[in-house]
């Protein structure tokens, strides 16, 4: 029945019939909660790696702590590669352009796999001296190198799950991706335990079992993607893979500002561990750890993004302007309401999330304190996390990632560089509490705007047989 009323709600989008607010809330709803479900599996294989490493020691702790950022590099470029195709998928379907939506997800598929391999490749040539690179001891770097190499080697599949997962989203289908992503953490949790102890592979095991996982739910997202999605199935009509200038011109459009943000955003969480590396192995871990906690706090942040992408996205295809806005509001205010909830519980509940991802005292000290600086930052983190994801949905792209490269370089970094050789670990925290509740609040006074919405681009597919 919900299924039935979802599709019904998405069909008045597309067909240009009214929406009650009623109607809107019960479809960002139904929209909402699969994709922080999905988030939900996602945060717990982090804090299964993290917990599972966690208690092998302070060193291996690190160890994936010093080259996590630069996963996060290589993840989002990855995420970016598949938004320029999901976008337009969106658009389409919000357009009732079934036909011209495969066609685009038959280039989506070649394009990505071609992008990934070249990205895996260089994951493997630089994982020996990136942890060195990385200001990172030598009681940290052959187990750090490791890992970034077996992580490296996984980057295709995750990389197929993840535009597979997204173009599900795109159409509408968030039940899907979520009920996969969390049969994806029931088997993080079996492999890993099998690497990590069984066959005593330590940190190495965490990045394996991770990639097995993450290997089995790509081949599992491409069968639901290709086979039984009613809006995208390929057994519907012929059509060729090679991709089209036309088609790549559109994903450039939309991915190369998010690449740029990506080397932005990432970039400065790299600057972020250079900065806090020379604060020693007990300041890393923790610094590591107390990232993978907070997540906890900011995972319905990022389900309620992929939702708002979605809405956001059928509707400018449907040529909706008013109904794509109040999504945008709508998603963006249960974002930050959500968060504001699980903020509380995070300061309260401090020291028992980072306990149940280290045994090391001094780690959980540490982590609990700049945890609790964090909570007061998620309110207008929601509001930023989900604002983007309208943004993207219309399109617009490059004006957020000039927001966010102020927004992180000028004031996060710059305050990090001043508060963190005085104050440790927790002046680089209340560095980052400042900085995301400046960044909410310039998202949100663009949200009100009306530019974001003014970005128009032409998807202009030809349905090659």
């Amino acid at each position: 029945m919900a299924r039935q009323s979802k599709d019904i709600l998405l069909a008045k989008i597309r067909n240009g019939e009214r929406l009650s607010s009623a109607e809107q809330l019960s479809l960002t709803f139904t929209l909402s909660i699969p994709a922080m479900l999905a988030q939900f599996s996602t945060v717990m294989m982090q804090y299964i790696d993290a917990s599972m490493v966690g208690h092998l020691g302070a060193n291996q702790s690190a160890s994936i702590g010093i080259v996590s950022t630069s996963t996060w590099i290589f993840g989002g470029f990855c995420m970016a590669a598949t938004s320029g195709f999901s976008v337009q998928v969106a658009h389409l379907i919000g357009a009732n352009e079934f036909s011209r939506a495969r066609s685009v997800l038959r280039q989506a598929l070649s394009c990505v796999l071609i992008f990934v391999a070249a990205l895996s490749l260089i994951g493997v040539a630089i994982s020996g001296p990136l942890p060195r690179w990385l200001g990172g001891g030598e009681e940290i770097c052959a187990d750090a190198s490791g890992y970034f190499l077996i992580y490296s080697l996984f980057l295709p599949f995750m990389q197929i799950g993840w535009t597979c997962g997204a173009m599900l989203q795109a159409s509408g289908n968030m039940k899907t991706p979520a009920i996969l992503n969390i049969l994806m953490c029931v088997m993080d949790v079996v492999f890993n335990y099998i690497f990590i102890y069984t066959l005593k592979m330590g940190v190495r095991g965490a990045a394996l079992g991770t990639g097995l996982a993450e290997a089995v739910t790509a081949a599992l997202m491409l069968h639901a993607v290709t086979v039984r999605s009613p809006e995208l199935n390929l057994n519907h009509e012929r059509g060729s893979f090679r991709p089209q200038k036309e088609c790549i011109r559109t994903a450039l459009g939309i991915s190369s500002p998010m690449w740029l943000q990506n080397l932005i955003m990432r970039g400065a969480y790299v600057a972020s561990t250079v900065i806090v590396a020379p604060l020693g192995a007990i300041a890393i871990a923790a610094n590591a750890f107390a990232v993978t906690a907070e997540s906890f706090c900011y995972m319905p942040g990022y389900g309620l993004e992929e939702a708002a992408t979605t809405l956001v996205g059928q509707s400018r295809g449907a040529g909706r302007k008013d109904i794509a806005r109040r999504f945008g509001y709508i998603t963006t205010g249960m974002g930050s309401l959500t968060m504001t909830f699980l903020a509380v519980l995070m300061y309260a509940f401090a020291p028992q999330l980072m306990g149940l991802l280290s045994s090391d005292a001094e780690v959980v000290a540490l982590g609990a304190r700049v945890l609790r600086i964090e909570a007061f930052a998620e309110t207008l983190y929601g509001a930023s996390i989900v604002a983007y994801g309208a943004f993207v949905g219309a399109g617009d792209t490059l004006v957020p990632s000039i927001m966010n490269f102020m927004s992180m370089w000028v004031v996060r970094i710059g305050l990090a560089l001043w508060l963190t050789p005085i104050y440790g670990l927790v002046g680089y925290w209340i560095a980052m509490c400042i900085e995301l509740n400046f960044r909410g609040i310039i998202f949100l006074i663009r949200l009100k705007g009306k530019r974001w919405l003014s970005k128009s681009f032409a998807i202009n597919v030809n349905l090659q047989q």
